[in-house]
């Protein structure tokens, strides 16, 4: 499930936006038309429900992950962006993906498992989900990571996905 939110004056930029668990495809768009008023907004919805929550990928623990689930989920994110992209005539070059927690997640493993897919990204409150991630040359891709340190849950986690990102 994805909605399209096109601003009076595009300027052709377009933002994919991807909930955190138990969000929906509407719930960064409030944030998103602050950052970029100009922009093409895509909301899209997490296909998994797990215990009643929406997500993006099936969680065994808070911050361990079903690694067989995130990447059919990725593979099936891929799928789906294409056809969207090519059914709405969206250039998919211009794209800057936005993410929340577990929406944040899934994009850092789409710019490992899909390379070239993800140019530029906002991930805020995000971790490494992949073990046994690829190497792969991101040295195109323009990524910013937002964690707050007071978050004892999810902050420790942050400078190890900027690392792996980085390097």
């Amino acid at each position: 499930i994805h909605k399209l939110f096109r601003p009076e004056k595009p300027s052709g930029r377009i933002m994919i936006l991807m909930h955190g668990s138990g969000g929906d495809e509407s719930t960064l768009v409030s944030l998103a038309s602050k950052i970029a008023p100009d922009a093409t907004l895509i909301g899209i919805r997490g296909r998994v429900v797990q215990d009643g929550v929406k997500r993006w990928y099936k969680r065994v623990t808070a911050t361990e992950f079903d690694q067989t689930d995130v990447r059919t989920e990725a593979d099936a994110f891929v799928k789906f962006l294409n056809t969207l992209a090519t059914e709405n005539r969206l250039d998919l070059s211009n794209v800057t993906f936005l993410g929340y927690s577990n929406g944040a997640n899934l994009i850092a493993a789409l710019t490992q498992l899909h390379p070239g897919l993800v140019r530029s990204a906002v991930l805020l409150r995000a971790m490494p989900v992949l073990q046994d991630a690829p190497k792969v040359d991101l040295s195109q891709t323009r990524i910013l990571t937002i964690a707050g340190e007071r978050d004892t849950l999810y902050f420790p986690f942050a400078p190890k996905l900027a690392d792996r990102l980085r390097s």
